[in-house]
């Protein structure tokens, strides 16, 4: 039989081993004290895993919640940039304030950064080579 690794299986294993225990008690009455101590300490254990089942459902639950009001939140931002913008105009300076970028128009290029579409090149013919 192969190691259980999982919480789930070693606390299942552990469960299985608690049923035989009780059923044999007279026949195992100089485990009686550890029997005893074992199922206290299993009740405690299955107490535990049912508090961290309904912490990570609760966990579940808030970040489920979390990102449903993220998105909303971003739409409505969305709504108020562009309220803002429109109230003072796309190329004010005061936009700055609210994190949004004023249109200042394009950057020109410069004549050097043009393509020369006058003169076409022409490749170099390529040099044979000598032995």
């Amino acid at each position: 039989m192969a190691k259980e690794t999982t919480v789930r299986g070693r606390l299942g294993r552990l469960l299985r081993l608690a049923a035989p225990l009780a059923a044999n008690r007279e026949e195992l009455q100089h485990l009686e004290v550890s029997r005893t101590r074992f199922e206290a300490q299993l009740t405690q254990l299955q107490e535990a895993a049912d508090r961290q089942a309904v912490h990570t459902a609760g966990k579940q639950e808030a970040s489920q919640q979390f990102n449903t009001l993220m998105v909303e939140a971003e739409r409505l931002a969305t709504v108020l940039q562009l309220a803002v913008k429109q109230h003072f105009g796309i190329r004010s300076e005061k936009l700055a304030e609210f994190g949004l970028k004023p249109f200042r128009g394009r950057a020109r290029k410069t004549k050097a950064e043009e393509p020369q579409a006058t003169t076409p090149e022409t490749p170099t013919p390529a040099k044979p080579e000598t032995p």
